[in-house]
């Protein structure tokens, strides 16, 4: 069967799916008469506690005299605050993201030698067994990055002799393989599809042990592997800020719910990437690049606040960019009045626009990240206020670097299994049960028809 063939929707199966999309519907009435949090969110757009954890907290609210009061959104590694963290080693000149991750898988700030032992672990880790990028990486590449993360992920599992064992030790050894191997998947994935299907030059750099994290994404991903100073920090400061977010994310939730079953750390992890893969987790910033592409093309005063209100006006209105009513960026499940993240981004977003002759496209994202609350709060009605977030200078960023929109959410995943390690950790310390939730079933009881009474 040829790949046309295989991917074809026929007329039988659009007639198929008609049924089942008919006989899956559930009215939302019936969420509020049962009182079933959909989403795990409750009517006010609360999560709903179904953990503990001691890895970070999300702070965007405090409740007095029982109402809630919104404030400016914080966010805790392992206690402490995420913009000291980074005031730390920026104002000390050292990366992060290493660092950082010590601190989230251990629970612990690193002495210099703790933190030299890490590094030099990571450094052993980033030697992928022989053979693996041609046989494995080179083979059949996907266009889509993250499905290659995951297949890299799983296939790693028939290169591990111990790959079943759930003890703290091994897991933690899997963990730690997997985060420093992460940029080398993702990245030679895309050198694999980029020049197999779009024909340009193919070249693979192996890692540098002498490098950090985010210098060694760039000396991968680069044909001279060349980068300043500031791009190499300025994307380890993105890592930090992507790696760990609580653990009520898509993602991290899929990976304690995933090791709760006892499966393997390489089918957790691969479930975690399908899970951030999703448009609506981990795909947000390559959305808001798009749109601020149409935007430049559409608004002819990028200094004129009514012109640019006009065209976000048009984004709620579905009548530009790809007509789904969002400005991307804006908004976050939990922060209402600004995301801490982006707080501490922005800052060192603009130093790099300098850097690269951008100043007007960071101006027109100012003016947006300014007028785009204050437009929504007037075209529908809020339970809480609306900030932009972290996906809405990344994109920016990842821009400005010359990454490809293709590693984007990959950039997400290199960040963000730090998190997914700690939490699997946590939940197979605790030891706890197979997390079930309960689903309320609506159908009615039907009598058996035999075949040739069926219509």
């Amino acid at each position: 069967m040829s790949n046309n063939k295989h991917s074809e929707i026929t007329p039988e199966i659009i007639k198929l799916a008609e049924k089942s999309y008919n006989n899956s519907i559930i009215d939302n009435d019936l969420f509020v008469k049962y009182d079933v949090k959909r989403g795990l969110r409750d009517l006010n757009g609360r999560g709903v506690l179904t953990g503990l954890t001691h890895i970070s907290d999300v702070r965007a609210n405090k409740i007095v005299d029982g109402e809630q009061i919104p404030l400016p959104g914080e966010l805790f590694y392992r206690g402490y605050n995420v913009k000291d963290l980074v005031n730390g080693f920026t104002s000390e000149d050292r990366f992060g993201f290493e660092e950082i991750s010590y601190l989230l898988l251990f629970g612990d700030l690193p002495s210099t030698k703790e933190l030299e032992k890490l590094k030099h672990i990571l450094a052993d880790y980033r030697e992928l067994p022989t053979g693996f990028v041609r046989d494995i990486i080179m083979k059949a590449p996907s266009k889509d990055m993250m499905n290659t993360l995951a297949r890299s992920v799983l296939t790693l599992y028939s290169y591990d002799d111990r790959a079943d064992d759930t003890s703290i030790p091994n897991v933690l050894r899997q963990c730690l393989q997997l985060i420093a191997l992460f940029p080398e998947f993702a990245i030679y994935g895309y050198q694999a599809y980029s020049h197999y299907h779009d024909g340009n030059s193919l070249f693979i750099h192996r890692p540098v042990s002498e490098l950090s994290t985010a210098e060694n994404i760039l000396t991968l991903l680069r044909a001279d592997s060349k980068y300043t100073a500031l791009e190499a920090k300025l994307l380890d400061l993105a890592l930090v800020l992507h790696m760990e977010h609580g653990g009520g994310n898509n993602s991290t939730f899929t990976t304690h719910v995933v090791s709760s079953t006892l499966t393997d750390t390489y089918s957790a992890i691969a479930a975690a990437l399908g899970s951030l893969k999703g448009p609506r987790h981990g795909g947000a910033n390559i959305k808001v690049v798009q749109m601020f592409e149409e935007m430049k093309r559409e608004v002819r005063d990028w200094n004129d606040d009514d012109e640019v209100s006009v065209y976000l006006r048009k984004l709620l209105h579905k009548e530009a960019f790809d007509h789904q009513g969002l400005i991307y960026g804006v908004g976050h499940a939990i922060y209402s009045t600004s995301d801490p993240r982006a707080c501490i981004f922005k800052k060192y977003v603009e130093m790099l626009s300098k850097e690269k002759g951008l100043e007007n496209e960071f101006a027109l994202y100012s003016k947006v990240e300014e007028l785009a609350p204050k437009i929504i709060a007037s075209e529908r009605k809020m339970y809480k206020g609306v900030c932009i977030n972290v996906d809405f200078y990344s994109g920016f960023v990842y821009n400005m670097l010359s990454l490809p929109s293709e590693l984007f959410t990959p950039m997400f995943a290199i960040a963000r299994i730090v998190g997914w390690s700690a939490h699997r950790l946590e939940e197979l310390s605790n030891n706890g049960k197979i997390i079930r939730p309960a689903y309320k079933p609506i159908m009615e009881d039907l009598t058996y028809i035999p075949m040739e009474k069926r219509v």
